[in-house]
């Protein structure tokens, strides 16, 4: 999926659950440290693959990832949802992830699409704070990563990432991870997540072999 304008500029795109066609993505998904990292960080009994999303943004990308949290376009609840954020390529602090810190305390709040800022329809959730307008009002973390590094962060945290204004790509891939209370939830109005039926009964646990 194209996230970027059409304008002649970098390319900024996406693509979700490539672990089901390409077996290197599978393999890293299963065979890699990623679950165990993923289920420390959540201090999870046990902990199951949701989903993957791989995130590329050409040099000369001028869109920003819009600032926002990653479980309210998802059906899903809990606590013990995390992503495990790893760069291909080298990530200047200047255009890597950025976190507003203490937000995953925060209430749920409208998602919006990547590719043309619409928010999600009937969702009955408010929208997000203006972030970016009133970034003097928060504390924003940020890390400048190498490959064979990785960022963990819980679902609900605020995020986003600038443009990319350098000369090299940056291309990371995201696994989503759920623990113990990870619960099922069907969301009134629209949603991303996941992307087909997965059987289960509104409520139940996020678990499978």
């Amino acid at each position: 999926e194209e996230y970027g304008a059409n304008d002649g500029s970098g390319r900024f795109f996406g693509d979700l659950d490539i672990n089901r066609r390409h077996q290197a993505f599978r393999s890293f998904v299963f065979d890699s440290p990623a679950a165990a990292i993923a289920g420390a960080v959540l201090r999870a009994n046990r902990i199951n693959f949701f989903y993957d999303h791989l995130l590329v943004k050409e040099p000369g990308a001028t869109k920003r990832t819009p600032w926002h949290q990653d479980q309210p376009y998802r059906a899903v609840s809990g606590n013990q949802v995390c992503s495990v954020w790893l760069p291909f390529d080298p990530v200047a602090k200047d255009v890597s992830l950025e976190f507003v810190k203490g937000s995953h305390k925060w209430p749920e709040f409208n998602p919006h699409h990547f590719s043309d800022g619409r928010p999600y329809e009937n969702t009955g959730l408010p929208p997000l704070p203006d972030i970016e307008g009133s970034r003097e009002k928060h504390d924003i973390a940020t890390f400048a990563t190498s490959p064979g590094d990785c960022i963990v962060f819980q679902a609900m945290i605020v995020h986003g990432a600038p443009p990319n204004h350098g000369n090299d790509r940056r291309r990371a891939l995201a696994t989503r991870w759920t623990g113990d209370d990870a619960r099922f939830r069907v969301r009134s109005g629209e949603m991303a997540i996941p992307t087909r039926d997965p059987g289960l009964e509104p409520g139940a646990r996020m678990d499978c072999e």
